[in-house]
């Protein structure tokens, strides 16, 4: 009999928690020809999630638990879920319900006798997201999709169910600072996209600020891409261009007169400013990169764990 992995990851997670598990087991329940195990992942919670899921592993052996010894992301606990999956399939899914249970059932048979390696959600609105939140979302896609070279929808998710073949080959890639839309791109395998609509939080509050969801983009441009790097070099150029141009300008247009010596001085400092400026910007981006190498080289873990239930 097959066997369905169900990775949760977990963050102050408490209100919605309970309801999350009835309706996916009565969801999973429907899938005749498989068994399922729920692994749940706290990343850090600072409320009762841990010991909630404490208490799923005394009411269903199917239930286990990983608890992180602090935050370490929602990436990382990905990875620790699928690390500890033992299914020959796997699924993500958040435990806010914004990601359908009832969709299981049809991904399963996609990925089971359609021949697909992976069955993922395709977001086809953003409800109960601002309209700010929902334009940015969009751009990011686009800006994505032209400079990583990587096939990802606008809408695609971490909701997605893939064969062992897949998630062993999202497992080889064990890199420090991990961006998991852009892995699943990357690996390749056959992909069959499900629309559904998307829908509110069932309890709880996001976890995602502009902050938070800023950062997250910067990860997987700077994660998939090298593309703001080169930008540097072509911006010297036009810079160069442009400065040749003014200086051309300024000197066949009589400008260099003793009652202009004023707007001579603030055109200067201004460009000067403005050089200054363009410097410091690629000059951050390319620290990103180094950052991130510097890290990659620590070779540190993705996650500590803390301990374990249900295993």
């Amino acid at each position: 009999m097959d066997k369905i992995s169900i990775i949760i990851p977990c963050y102050n997670e408490e209100k919605v928690l309970s309801r999350f598990y009835r309706e996916t087991s009565k969801e999973v329940s429907k899938i005749r020809d498989a068994e399922c195990e729920f692994i749940f992942v706290d990343d850090g919670s600072r409320d009762h999630t841990p010991d909630l899921l404490q208490s799923f592993t005394y009411m269903d052996h199917r239930c286990k638990f990983i608890c992180f010894s602090r935050n370490f992301g929602k990436e990382a606990a990905m990875y620790a879920g699928l690390k500890n999956a033992s299914g020959n399939y796997c699924v993500f899914m958040d435990a806010d319900l914004q990601h359908p249970p009832a969709l299981l059932k049809e991904m399963y048979r996609a990925v089971k006798t359609e021949g697909y390696d992976c069955c993922a959600g395709l977001r086809e609105d953003r409800t109960g997201e601002g309209h700010v939140r929902n334009l940015l979302s969009h751009a990011f896609y686009r800006i994505l999709g032209r400079i990583c070279n990587l096939d990802m929808a606008d809408g695609a998710g971490d909701f997605r169910m893939m064969n062992r073949a897949m998630a062993d080959a999202v497992l080889e890639l064990r890199e420090y600072n991990r961006y998991m839309k852009g892995i699943f791109s990357f690996v390749g395998f056959s992909t069959k996209w499900i629309p559904f609509r998307n829908t509110e939080r069932a309890a709880g509050e996001s976890k995602w600020s502009f902050r938070s969801l800023f950062r997250y983009a910067l990860d997987g441009i700077l994660s998939f891409s090298s593309a703001p790097a080169s930008l540097s070099g072509a911006a010297g150029a036009l810079l160069l261009i442009a400065s040749l141009v003014t200086f051309l300008g300024f000197l066949f247009s009589g400008y260099f007169l003793p009652e202009s010596d004023r707007n001579i001085v603030l055109l200067l400092v201004s460009l000067i400013l403005m050089l200054h400026g363009v410097q410091m910007l690629f000059l951050a981006i390319l620290g990103q990169y180094i950052s991130r190498d510097y890290m990659e080289s620590k070779h540190r873990p993705i996650y500590i764990e803390k301990r374990r239930g249900g295993f």
